[in-house]
């Protein structure tokens, strides 16, 4: 009796707490100050492509905006500019602010809350699965961002020096630099590309009155990668000493399909010593299936 009084109180305290900490949670965020909500410009075309595309993401949307605006009090400027840069790495992933990241991890940890409270209920495994569905959607937006990122990331860095290779062409033949990225663009089979994106956003910074310069070091704000970062510094050196852009862009183009050969051949090096556990243990399963049989003949002789 005493051991079952004691269980159903701890359950009772667990509950109350939760309750507690959802509803000065749900204060916090109800009662902080709104910042003013700012024009999206590039983000709200990629998010309206998103709303377009994704009717799942067109349902969670409003509540996921709704939920922005009412914590975009509480986010410090640190953590939104953290959270700003690594949406920007993920080529401004479903046209999300900062405020809509954290807003969009707290819906998808409220449906990892109940999901493991489902399949608890189901298996009997009620604490172990609830807190690990609310970890697990809590942290899911961050690990598809971080994962979009790194595709975009090796996405813009295998297509380099071809474009580069074709600016350098165009440029030869008397194109200025904005019409040398006008025909990779425009030669470009998928526009989508993400490659293909920058350099249309190049276009349209160029055209809005930056300069070229500008431009480019959005780009490797935007991109962050060491063969974006070259590209940028050698074309950013030779405007300024003036050297020709055209043989610079063919010795990058050099250099950028250099590094990848490299790249390809250490990540062959590495593929096969990641192998050898692997073949190990697979040696391991075929001498126990081998030696197994003969051990029980010997036993059962016996």
């Amino acid at each position: 009796m005493n051991l079952t009084f004691s269980v159903e109180t701890l359950r009772y305290a667990v509950a109350g707490a939760f309750g507690g900490a959802l509803f000065f949670i749900t204060f916090a965020v109800t009662s902080a100050p709104t910042r003013v909500a700012s024009r999206l410009g590039m983000r709200g075309l990629k998010r309206r492509r998103a709303i377009e595309n994704n009717p799942a993401w067109a349902q969670i949307e409003p509540l996921v905006r709704w939920l922005g605006v009412r914590i975009s009090g509480v986010i410090s400027p640190e953590t939104r500019q953290k959270l700003d840069t690594q949406l920007g790495l993920a080529g401004d992933y479903l046209g999300l602010t900062p405020e809509e990241y954290v807003g969009l991890s707290i819906v998808s940890g409220v449906c990892g809350f109940f999901a493991g409270a489902l399949f608890g209920v189901l298996t009997g495994l009620g604490g172990i699965l609830v807190a690990a569905g609310t970890a697990l959607g809590a942290i899911l937006p961050y690990l598809t961002i971080s994962g979009e990122a790194q595709k975009r990331q090796k996405q813009i860095n295998r297509g380099l020096p071809f474009a580069v290779d074709l600016m350098a062409l165009a440029m030869s033949a008397g194109l200025d630099f904005p019409g040398a990225i006008r025909q990779v663009v425009e030669k470009s089979s998928d526009s989508e590309d993400a490659l293909v994106e920058e350099l249309t956003r190049i276009l349209q910074e160029i055209q809005l009155g930056r300069t070229r310069r500008q431009a480019l070091l959005e780009l490797a704000n935007r991109v962050q990668t060491e063969p974006i970062n070259e590209f940028v510094n050698a074309v950013i050196q030779a405007e300024e000493r003036g050297n020709p852009v055209a043989d610079v862009l063919l010795i990058q183009a050099g250099v950028s399909r250099a590094r990848r050969s490299v790249r390809a051949e250490e990540l062959a090096a590495k593929a096969g010593v990641a192998m050898v556990g692997p073949l190990f243990l697979l040696f391991g399963c075929i001498m126990l299936l081998v030696v197994a049989p003969i051990v029980m003949k010997l036993a059962a002789a016996e």
